[in-house]
């Protein structure tokens, strides 16, 4: 009994540091990502700079083939697996686990909206908090139901992606000149709006709003499937012990990147204006219904790669990042913002790509190092110790209330 007790712990620690270390990956592609937009119009307009250099032009195609579109996936895959968790911690502390996740949706939900409107327009965690809903209300499907309906919600959001992209072919030449001129318009607003004070900022973020919530409700669908897909997986608990998957994890990394890496590339290769600014909108859309593929391939490829000796290493590396990934998330926005807008250097639309991507990885570096640092010495980063505190309604490290029924 005792030999079972310590494999058990030895499994659900192994589990945990992957769960981890994933999302130390997705805070790297995420950063890198976000730092390209929120340093230039250009980066969420959809068009690059057309005089920009081989470097900066090289460096957004990278990103673009690489990261965009995949670890914001990624991240989704671990919340749905994690919510899991989240339940199996519920009734080990014999509490009720729907309170503490509706207490949790909102603690997202504020967290996200004061993102959004002091430091990034384009916040991810209002959408998962609002979405965190479908999840409770699913939360006692089987996992065949939680795979088959990820399948549905994918197959209905990928063709209407893919409809929006062949219905921008449709558009004639003429309004696609006077939507080229509108977009350059607005690239000169968000220049001014970025280097002005700190009202400014805020006046601009808020004007933004609108098109971000367009932006996340075509994300939405994508969001909700990965959401489901690592319901599924928790279910299953297929993280429990990955060796026991290597075949199929193989087979998955090979088919994902045969799906996902030719859409990825049509992406950028589109954005660039390569097949001509028509293309652009069927590009991204095409990027966005392949990511999955590819989330998938990175998925399982890392979780092969965590069982070599380097792996062990890389664990060591990126899971206390991971631990604290919702305070490296926030704080990458509070870096980047108190480097591009009015609240402190203003360099938005100053700096090439090359030189922004740059900055990522040395912001991202550092926080590795404050990430061991902190969690050597506490147990949550002060974004989760707030988070859980609202969703435990009392401090962590308090023991658990024994009247309330399970």
């Amino acid at each position: 009994m005792a030999t079972t007790v310590v494999h058990t712990q030895q499994a659900r620690q192994r589990r945990i540091s992957e769960l981890d270390v994933l999302r130390g990956i997705a805070l790297l592609g995420i950063l890198l990502v976000n730092a390209l937009v929120m340093a230039s119009p250009y980066g969420s307009a959809g068009f690059g700079r057309p005089d920009a250099p081989a470097l900066d032009r090289a460096v957004e195609a990278v990103v673009q083939v690489v990261f965009v579109g995949k670890f914001y996936l990624l991240f989704s895959f671990i919340f749905g697996y994690s919510f899991t968790l989240q339940q199996t911690s519920a009734e080990r502390d014999g509490a009720r686990a729907l309170p503490r996740l509706l207490r949790r949706a909102a603690g997202l939900v504020a967290l996200g909206a004061v993102h959004a409107v002091f430091l990034y327009v384009g916040d991810i965690l209002v959408t998962y908090g609002l979405l965190l809903l479908v999840l409770i209300a699913a939360r006692h499907c089987s996992p065949r139901t939680a795979l088959r309906a990820a399948k549905i919600v994918y197959g209905c959001a990928s063709g209407f992606l893919l409809f929006l992209g062949a219905f921008s072919l449709l558009v004639p030449d003429g309004e696609s000149a006077a939507w080229d001129a509108e977009l350059a318009a607005e690239a000169r607003e968000l220049i001014a709006g970025y280097r002005g004070d700190a009202r400014s900022v805020v006046h601009t973020n808020i004007g933004q709003l609108p098109d971000s919530l367009l932006a996340l409700l075509l994300m939405g669908g994508l969001v909700m499937a990965a959401f489901l897909v690592g319901l599924h997986c928790g279910k299953r608990r297929l993280l429990d012990d990955a060796r026991l998957h290597r075949d199929r994890m193989r087979r998955i990394c090979l088919t994902g990147t045969l799906v996902g890496l030719p859409g990825s590339l049509f992406m950028a290769l589109a954005d660039s204006g390569a097949f001509g600014d028509r293309w652009v909108a069927p590009g991204q859309m095409a990027g966005m219904v392949t990511a999955p593929a590819l989330t998938a391939a990175y998925v399982c490829g890392m979780l092969l790669f965590l069982e070599t000796a380097r792996g062990r290493r890389v664990t060591a590396l990126l899971a206390p990042a991971g631990r604290m990934a919702l305070t490296n998330y926030l704080s990458q926005s509070l870096c980047m913002a108190l480097v591009f807008t009015g609240y402190g250097l203003a360099l938005y639309d100053r700096l090439g790509p090359a030189a922004v991507a740059s900055g990522a990885l040395a912001l991202f570096t550092t926080q590795l190092l404050l990430s061991s640092w902190l969690m050597r010495r506490f147990r949550h980063g002060p974004v989760e110790w707030l988070l859980r505190t609202l969703t435990l309604a009392r401090r962590p490290g308090r023991p658990p209330r024994t009247d309330v029924p399970g």
